[in-house]
């Protein structure tokens, strides 16, 4: 199905769901309008049957991926990102296997091109990996799989070989991973557990996007922990770092809330990575995100929810 819609020329830049949910609501008042893929698989708008080709309503059907009504909504929503379209999960995400997609997604996109070409992939640049050896990628948490398929795109234009495992604790986000890789030509390994327990080895690129809110739920896709949702981005960043082959580099793009004036994960990791003698660096990406859960209790003592983004730079010799 994917696929299909690929071939249609397809495109949708996926919004936050506050401005979603607006456009649902402006719609919902206009009478008599033309429903477009962009309105099924982006807007997640209902829609008669008639309303989509009978090849797409066909795959749609078997592949299990229409939500009871009438009229009928997809399943599935559809994404672009760099050319790539990638599935994540129906409008609202309410569920706890819910496959996160949304500015956060682009977000991440362009701090892994940024970092694997300022990084990895520059001239002047000293990388752990040879240039024709095989470029080891880890992505933890992948949920769609926008992460690991944007650096291997990076790797492929460099004309580097690559090897990608995408790992998560969610089935769902496997599956729909999987697929997304599988349409945009990139082999990949799946990995199904929590962070790192179901991979070996070591990597010369680990990446990862955790979610980085607290839940009251404990929603898989959206929940980060302890310390207002920063407690997994340094758990992950903790674990990496036993993780990277020498040379190798640890992309972590995550939030976390502001106390005072004060960023406590980066806190945290200047405490962690002192220790190491490893380059590193640190960079607020947007100063301002999710303002809506500023309103919710726990956050009553947070200026505002960053989104940052730390990169690890492992020297050749020993840990």
């Amino acid at each position: 199905m994917l696929k299909e819609v690929a071939g249609t020329g397809y495109a949708f830049i996926t919004p936050t769901p506050v401005t979603h949910q607006r456009y649902l609501d402006q719609r919902s008042r206009d009478q008599d309008q033309d429903v477009s893929l962009r309105d099924i698989f982006g807007w997640n708008s209902p829609f008669a049957s008639h309303q989509l080709a009978p090849s797409l309503l066909a795959l749609l059907q078997q592949a299990g991926a229409v939500l009871a009504g009438n009229p009928a909504r997809s399943g599935v929503r559809i994404a672009s990102l760099d050319g790539d379209l990638l599935l994540h999960s129906s409008f609202p995400t309410g569920a706890s296997s819910s496959v996160f997609f949304g500015p956060d997604t682009y977000r991440f996109a362009r701090f892994i091109r940024h970092a694997l070409t300022e990084h990895v992939l520059s001239p002047n640049t000293a990388s752990g990996s040879a240039p024709h050896s095989t470029v080891r990628i880890l992505d933890v948490g992948c949920g769609s799989g926008a992460g690991g398929i944007a650096a291997a795109r990076m790797m492929q234009g460099a004309g580097r070989e690559c090897s990608l495992t995408l790992s998560d604790i969610n089935p769902t986000a496997l599956r729909y991973a999987a697929i997304n890789a599988d349409v945009a030509g990139i082999p990949v390994r799946l990995a199904l557990g929590d962070t790192f327990a179901a991979v070996d080895g070591q990597f010369d690129l680990i990446i990862s996007n955790p979610p980085y809110l607290y839940d009251d739920n404990r929603r898989t896709y959206r929940h980060g922990g302890d310390g207002l949702g920063r407690a997994l981005s340094v758990r992950i960043a903790r674990e990496a770092l036993t993780r990277l082959a020498p040379g190798g580099q640890l992309l972590l793009y995550t939030g976390v809330a502001i106390i005072a004036g004060a960023d406590p994960f980066l806190d945290e990791m200047t405490a962690a990575l002192s220790s190491t003698g490893w380059p590193w660096s640190y960079t607020e990406i947007d100063p301002d995100v999710f303002g809506e859960e500023l309103s919710r209790p726990i956050y009553q003592h947070a200026d505002r929810i960053a989104a940052v983004g730390l990169i690890v730079c492992r020297s050749e010799g020993p840990p």
